[in-house]
């Protein structure tokens, strides 16, 4: 079973958005009939089993083993992931962009898109998968967001100058900058 499953068809996004089988991806956490899903949650075995065939084609969910009772082959299936992963362009752009500048909010939503698809792509079998996650909040007041920004600007900079060269490992670095929504702190 993978960390993620990045779902980009739109007929896997079709399988995945319903409520009932999204409680049927759930029970498949672990190995499971349809007759012990059902059990679960209080259905019949068939349409337990129609909505696993539909997630079966989608490839979110595969039948792991077979098993015989009184007979009968009954399939014992399991998610292919723990979590799924829906790609923004399955809704596609409704208007235009008006600009990449960087400072705005949506060059920071294709930044996220990119980062997302990246992230999926990896390959999570292997043993070492070098990367960081840092994530912080910081305050500025208003009169030296402008120095802010100067300084992290320089900062990464600074780190490309450094290891942009064409030898060794290749990596991506994304910095996401934003204002924190309202809480109820």
């Amino acid at each position: 079973m993978r960390d993620v499953l990045y779902l980009d068809q739109i007929e896997q996004a079709e399988a995945l958005l319903k409520p009932q089988r999204i409680e049927v991806l759930r029970q498949l956490a672990e190995p499971r009939t349809c007759t012990e899903v059902a059990a679960q949650l209080s259905q019949t075995p068939q349409r337990v089993y129609y909505h696993v065939k539909r997630l079966v084609e989608a490839g979110l969910v595969e039948q792991v083993s077979e098993r015989k009772v009184r007979g009968i082959s009954e399939g014992i299936y399991q998610a292919t992931a723990r979590s799924y992963w829906l790609s923004p362009r399955l809704v596609g752009r409704i208007g235009l962009r008006r600009t990449q500048d960087e400072l705005s909010l949506g060059y920071l939503l294709d930044l996220m898109e990119e980062v997302q698809a990246d992230i999926a792509a990896l390959d999570r079998n292997r043993p070492e998968l070098p990367s960081v996650g840092v994530s912080g909040e910081i305050r500025v007041p208003p009169e030296r967001r402008q120095e802010f920004m100067d300084d992290l600007r320089g900062a990464l900079q600074d780190l490309f100058t450094r290891y942009g060269g064409a030898e060794g490992d290749a990596f991506k670095l994304a910095v996401a900058c934003y204002p924190k929504g309202e809480t109820d702190d």
